[in-house]
This record gives C-alpha cells, sequence and structure tokens, in this order.
C-alpha cells in the first residue's frame, strides 16, 4: 500500500511544544495588559476585549463548520489571541458593529481565506485593524481618556489627542518639541511609560507589554531578535535626528513608550506564521520594521507606522526566507 504523507501549514517545530501551548502561554503573557488597560479604560476595556474575543472565536467556527466543513479548532487559541491582538488595536470607545466587522475580517479574510492557522502571510489582528482605520477613520481615531474602572462614573466619554497625534499636529503647525512638549495634554514622562494618556487598549503601558515579552522569551514562545531588533532601531534612527536637530525632533524614548510600537514589536511582529525561520531573516525583519515605523512617524501622513511597517515587511518574508535558508543538515561548509 502507498504511503500517504500529509504536510501541514507552517510553522514546524519539533519540540514538546503544540500550537494550544504556545497560543495561551501569549495570553498568559498579555494579562497584565489586559489589566492595566481595564484599569485605566473601565468597563469599555472590557467590553471591547470581550466582543473582539467572542466575535473572532464565532466566526472561525462558523466558517470551519458551515463553509470549509473541516474540523473546529477554536479550542487551540489561536483565535482568541487573535481578539485580544484586535483589541488592543483599537480606542476602548469603538461601536461593537465596527469591532465586529474588524472580527470578520481578522478571522475570515486574512486567517480562514488562506486556509487557516499556519498559512495566513499577514497577520490577522493587524489585517483587520488596518481595515477598520481606513473604512472607519473618524471612530478608530477618537481616543478616550483614561477612566479607571473605581472612578465615579460620567456620562459622557471624554475624547483627547493621543501623544503621537499631539507631536504631529504640533510639528505641522510649526512648533518646536519644547513647546509641544509643554502643552497641557501632553502626558508626562511617567504617565507615558505607565499607560496613563489616551490611546488604544494596547498603548497603555509599556511595563505591562515588556514584562509579558520577557515572559514570552523566557518560555521561548518567541525569539528576543525581532523585538530587539525593532525598538533598537526605531531608538537610534529617531536619535540620530534628535542630535541633528533637537528642536524639531523629539528625542527617541518618545517614540518607544507612545503608540503601539510595543506592542506590534512584541506581540505582533513575532506572530511565526508571518514572520522569518532565520536568525538572520529575523534581524533584517525587525531592522525593516523599524526603519518603515520611525520613517512614516517623522514624515508620514499618520503619527504612527508600526502597523503598516509589520503589515509591509510581512509581504516580505517569503523572500528573506528565500535569500536566508539555513544550512542543510549533513551539508558541509564551503572553505573559502
Amino acid at each position: 500500500m502507498m504511503n500517504q504523507f500529509t504536510i501541514s501549514g507552517s510553522p514546524h517545530v519539533h519540540g514538546e511544544e503544540s500550537v494550544s501551548k504556545v497560543m495561551y502561554t501569549v495570553v498568559l503573557a498579555l494579562v497584565p495588559a489586559v489589566l492595566v488597560s481595564s484599569y485605566f479604560f473601565g468597563l469599555d476595556a472590557v467590553r471591547v476585549l470581550l466582543i473582539a474575543v467572542l466575535s473572532c472565536l464565532f466566526f472561525e467556527w462558523a466558517i470551519q463548520k458551515y463553509i470549509i466543513k473541516g474540523p473546529i479548532t477554536i479550542t487551540d487559541g489561536s483565535a482568541v489571541v487573535a481578539g485580544l491582538l484586535l483589541a488592543f488595536n483599537v480606542p476602548a470607545n469603538l461601536p461593537w458593529w465596527i469591532l465586529v466587522i474588524g472580527a470578520l475580517v481578522t478571522i475570515g479574510i486574512a486567517k480562514m481565506s488562506f486556509g487557516g492557522l499556519g498559512k495566513n502571510p499577514f497577520n490577522p489582528a493587524l489585517v483587520g485593524r488596518v481595515f477598520m482605520l481606513i473604512s472607519f477613520p473618524v471612530q478608530m481615531t477618537s481616543w478616550p481618556v483614561a477612566k479607571p474602572l473605581f472612578a465615579d462614573a460620567v456620562t459622557d466619554a471624554v475624547t483627547g489627542p493621543t501623544a503621537l497625534g499631539l507631536l504631529k499636529e504640533g510639528i505641522d503647525a510649526g512648533k518646536t518639541v519644547e513647546q509641544i512638549l509643554s502643552d497641557p495634554n501632553m502626558p508626562a514622562y511617567l504617565d507615558r511609560l505607565t499607560g496613563n494618556m489616551s490611546g488604544s487598549l494596547g498603548e497603555m503601558s509599556a511595563i505591562a507589554l515588556l514584562l509579558g515579552g520577557l515572559f514570552m522569551i523566557w518560555r521561548k514562545v518567541i525569539d528576543w531578535q525581532v523585538p530587539f531588533s525593532i525598538i533598537f532601531t526605531v531608538f537610534a534612527f529617531a536619535g540620530i535626528f534628535h542630535l541633528i536637530d533637537p528642536t524639531y525632533y523629539i528625542d527617541p524614548t518618545f517614540h518607544l513608550f507612545t503608540g503601539g510600537l510595543m506592542l506590534g514589536a512584541i506581540y505582533m511582529a513575532t506572530d511565526m506564521v508571518s514572520s522569518p525561520m532565520t536568525i538572520t531573516g529575523k534581524w533584517i525583519y525587525g531592522i525593516g520594521i523599524g526603519l518603515i515605523t520611525i520613517i512614516i512617524r517623522l514624515w508620514g501622513a499618520y503619527p504612527e507606522g508600526i502597523s503598516f511597517a509589520i503589515l509591509i515587511m510581512n509581504a516580505f518574508v517569503p523572500l528573506i526566507n528565500n535569500s536566508f535558508k539555513p544550512r542543510r543538515f549533513g551539508v558541509k561548509a564551503v572553505s573559502k
């Protein structure tokens, strides 16, 4: 009888880890950020998180049951991770129906249309986020101010610009960095570090995101090269221009602790499926993301650039993998 081989989608990892273990480790790593965002945005954050996760689970189940008619895999944790990351990329006051549409794009188009987990070339949550940003720009850029969970209730949500938005508006208006930082709406350094400022759920606490990232590196769920190369490239590139003209270019730490840089570098660019396989490839991939991010932030139309940078570099991953292949087992290095 002819032997039959079943080839599964990437990532192909030999070891004791399973898809479920990896995904639920990511969920566990996101718990500190979930708690911080829930504290600063209260029940609105909880609402967004629940709608995003439940919508992603529902759409994956429905597509597998009624369209693909294959095995149901919603228990593997990948849809939960996609839902959490989607929620972290939107404001806490986003209408529920827009979030449901974003979940449909995330699961139905960015993930399942390519064959499901392991076959998607782009990060699904980022595809959903960019789709919502282009389709519903007003709702996706109406940022609520921090409203702690145990604070007195207010009737109307108050919105305000993000730190990156204030920087972009100030530079376009011809203000100096010193004038921009003196704006009363600009969060202080400690607030930027802890997350007490306007923005999406995933912009709330660099400390919480870094703790989760260190946990994933310790559990060997992600490699340190991708987040480090992104963060270092943004810091170095922004630092060079700050040294050239500090009145026009803000100090590089501002870029590290504002916007979605930490979320993107640690949790989204490191996706096993849409990131390179080799160490050299990871460095090239991370440096590319860092460069594109800071270029968009400094000279682009958008104040933020990490989402676009990751998706652009996702498209180059097949070329990177093809150009930097690991040496096959048993092949001797050619001496020169």
